[in-house]
């Protein structure tokens, strides 16, 4: 049901870039370039199995993921009308609620389990809204929710006696990121992120691979149109917009194969032209959802065995790249800097 639920979106956004040329070479690069940089992130973050998956091949391969995950996957179905959305009733979720508290339970440990293992966790709100026609204060009131229920989640699904120490610390601290649903991105989301501390925002679509643009403050980071196919089409780089193109958004897992080998020829001929160029950090979205037979995780997981234990690629989270890229620029900008 999930993969019914995303949206297209197409909003090119240009603004000044953290860097402007290709920054000098850090953490183990050569001396002329810089690692190359592959974020890979999942959004809703919900499903147990995919959890197990993504952090099995994390600890194969080296790589840390961005988990933008919905809050409502922590509120068992019987306690839906604790999660009121925006100008929405209470109770009501475009991605549904838990089953139980047991499964909450499972997630809540792969949750923490991925942070200590190095991998981030960001919002992508609760309940899965298009908020394209919010308010500032709306998305407060929704990144609210979710700072709510995350912090709360153990004791509220009966299981205080667990709650790893540290947990609010992590909670107050360590979400400093969001993408939103539907990659939906009004003027009033990037208000309400400034406000609300957010340091990042993942929500924006770009023609290329581009560095991150500082908006006031906030950095900006966009997943790009890669081409793809015998056509080489532009498709924002994200296994709905595949599985739309490839299915029509009609499940085959027949072809699995086949479409996940264009996915992976599109992936990597996307990579290989940062690697062999520019070095811009390279952003693929997927869900925990497996689309044409688990064609798109294929695809990624592929890419990722082959480029993440290469010495001169990293494989990070949003949060890793851009503390990369800063230190590269206060690098570049110190005096006797490589």
């Amino acid at each position: 049901m999930f993969h019914r639920l995303i949206a297209l979106s197409l909003a090119l956004t240009a603004s000044t870039a953290l860097a402007t040329e290709p920054p000098p070479a850090a953490n183990g690069a050569d001396e002329a370039r810089p690692k190359q940089l592959l974020l890979i992130s999942f959004d809703g973050a919900h499903d147990n199995r995919l959890w197990a998956r993504s952090r099995a091949l994390a600890e194969r391969t080296g790589a840390h993921f961005t988990y933008f995950l919905s809050c409502t996957t922590l509120i068992p179905r019987a306690r839906a009308e604790d999660y009121k959305a925006p100008g929405m009733k209470s109770g009501r979720s475009n991605i549904g609620f838990a089953q139980d508290a047991e499964e909450v339970s499972v997630r809540l440990d792969h949750i923490w389990k991925a942070r200590t293992e190095g991998h981030e966790i960001a919002s992508h709100t609760c309940g899965h809204f298009d908020g394209k026609d919010w308010s500032k204060a709306e998305w407060l009131k929704e990144f609210k929710a979710f700072d709510r229920v995350l912090l709360n989640a153990w004791k509220d699904n009966g299981l205080a006696d667990r709650e790893p120490e540290g947990w609010a610390d992590f909670v107050e601290n360590d979400i400093t990121g969001f993408r939103a649903p539907y990659l939906s991105a009004p003027d009033s989301l990037f208000e309400a992120e400034r406000e609300h501390g957010f340091r990042y925002d993942a929500s924006i679509v770009t023609h290329d691979p581009e560095l991150p643009a500082d908006d006031k403050g906030l950095a900006r980071f966009g997943l790009p149109l890669i081409p793809e196919g015998p056509k080489e089409r532009r498709i924002i780089a994200m296994d709905y917009n595949l599985f739309i193109r490839h299915s029509a958004g009609i499940d085959h897992p027949s072809k699995g194969n086949e479409f996940a080998e264009r996915s992976y020829e599109a992936f990597r001929k996307a990579f290989d032209r940062q690697y062999e160029g520019d070095r811009i950090p390279l952003q693929i979205g997927l869900h925990f959802v497996t689309m044409n037979g688990s064609a798109y995780w294929a695809a990624m997981e592929r890419l990722v065995a082959e480029v993440c234990p290469r010495p001169d690629v990293a494989c990070v989270t949003y949060a890793e790249a851009l503390d990369m890229l800063e230190n590269r620029n206060a690098g570049k900008a110190a005096p006797g800097a490589m």
